[in-house]
């Protein structure tokens, strides 16, 4: 409970680094995230660990093995935050981590195959709305391409990239050469409530579902509320509340299948008297099956279509971000569901809707993710919650899962060729 109790202890700390006083606010490149760098750099060192910070700003720790043949596991998340966060999505896989790494140096363990903890520098992609720079630059397929994207104060990645003692030319320069990786593990709280409900403290992760961004621009025309006939106007506003209820009811249908939320609104120029000749909504669609994701999403589309087309609104449609469904590893998840009943608990398997790191490192290594109960499945709130005894429960199982995974080496049982 001692090591437990130390990483709820560092969660608290770190959840103290803010760009706001009195909620958790951490995005890329800001002093926040810069000052909450510097403290997992400590921890890591503390911990014994060979520290570095790479062009993108991730933190990285590494155990060198006096038997390396320069393979690598890797454990990691993110410390980065959206606005007004909880303290435990991202950090609790970071620190405990960590801690993984400190009770293998301190036992004296010995590895066969390098270990290195990775606090990814921006997975919530809040600031640049460029999701998993971090992890991206790890696996080598950082784009550069989007070194020129703005923050809201016309700031371009690249200038931020270098505000924190980056070289935007050498990102992908520090990778993973894909032919080193072993796998990752990630450790992440559930946010979602199926473990709080089934009085569980872990889950066994499958897969994670694959994402549609798309944002949706309807332009009609903007009129006096008083003397425009109803039969005559091109309400903009009126128009996006037909296609989210539509979105609604497709996703009702195939509940079964996939999830889908209109999350932001925007009606430029709006005012209590004046028809909106503009509307600007955003579209998320989630399912873990890739075909049916893509084939949704087309059906959305035409619906979409339909509906400007009988209120005679102009529609654009932008794709802003499409991820394929990521499938964890089996060699992975079957010592992972080994190591979880080993510790006493059902191995309930779970499907993420939501994106982590693992989907850009699935690119060159096999992938693995347990989940940990958090209060009520809430998450992006400040009502954000883990209890100490199960961080405990999580630190047995991930102990097992290492000491698992080194056995199975040793034994030359790991045969993985991605």
């Amino acid at each position: 409970m001692k090591r437990a109790e130390k990483i709820l202890k560092r969660i608290n700390e770190l959840s103290e680094i803010t760009e706001e006083p009195g909620v958790i606010t951490r995005t890329y490149g800001t002093p926040a995230f810069v000052e909450g760098r510097l403290l997992i750099v400590q921890w890591m060192e503390e911990a014994g660990l060979q520290t570095s910070i790479d062009h993108i700003g991730n933190v990285r720790g590494k155990i060198i093995s006096e038997d390396s043949d320069e393979k690598t596991f890797v454990i990691g998340s993110h410390i980065d935050t959206v606005v007004d966060a909880g303290k435990f999505d991202g950090p609790l896989g970071v620190i405990m981590g960590i801690d993984l790494a400190e009770h293998i140096i301190s036992s004296k363990l010995k590895l066969p195959f390098d270990l290195e903890i990775v606090a990814f520098c921006d997975e919530e992609g809040v600031r640049f709305q460029t999701t998993f720079l971090g992890s991206k630059a790890l696996a080598g397929s950082f784009e550069t391409v989007i070194l020129n994207e703005t923050d809201k104060d016309d700031v371009t990645l690249r200038q931020a990239i270098q505000g924190i003692g980056g070289d935007p030319q050498k990102i992908n320069a520090k990778s993973i050469d894909a032919k080193n990786w072993l796998g990752y593990f990630e450790i992440h709280i559930e946010q979602g409530p199926v473990l709080y409900e089934k009085n569980i403290p872990v889950g066994l992760v499958t897969a994670i579902a694959g994402q549609c961004r798309v944002e949706i621009v309807l332009e009609g025309f903007a009129g006096h509320a008083g003397t425009v006939p109803m039969q005559m106007r091109k309400d903009a506003l009126a128009c996006a509340a037909e296609f989210i209820l539509a979105v609604e009811e497709f996703a009702e249908e195939h509940k079964d299948k996939l999830v889908a939320t209109v999350g932001k609104l925007d009606v430029p120029h709006s005012a209590s008297n004046v028809i909106p000749g503009k509307a600007i909504c955003t579209l998320d669609v989630r399912s873990a099956d890739e075909n049916f994701l893509e084939s949704a999403l087309q059906s959305i589309k035409k619906v979409t279509i339909d509906i400007c087309s009988k209120r005679k609104i102009d529609l654009q449609w932008n794709n802003i971000l499409q991820t394929k469904p990521v499938p964890c590893d089996q060699q992975l998840n079957h010592l992972l569901q080994q190591s979880i009943t080993a510790a006493g608990y059902d191995a309930i398997e779970l499907v993420s809707g939501a994106g982590h790191d693992a989907i850009a490192i699935s690119d060159v290594s096999p992938v693995s993710m347990m989940f940990v109960r958090c209060f009520k499945g809430i998450s992006h709130n400040p009502l954000e919650n883990v209890e100490t005894k199960d961080i405990a429960a999580a630190i047995a199982v991930a102990d097992n899962f290492l000491n698992l995974f080194i056995s199975n080496y040793n034994k030359s049982k790991w045969k993985y060729q991605h």
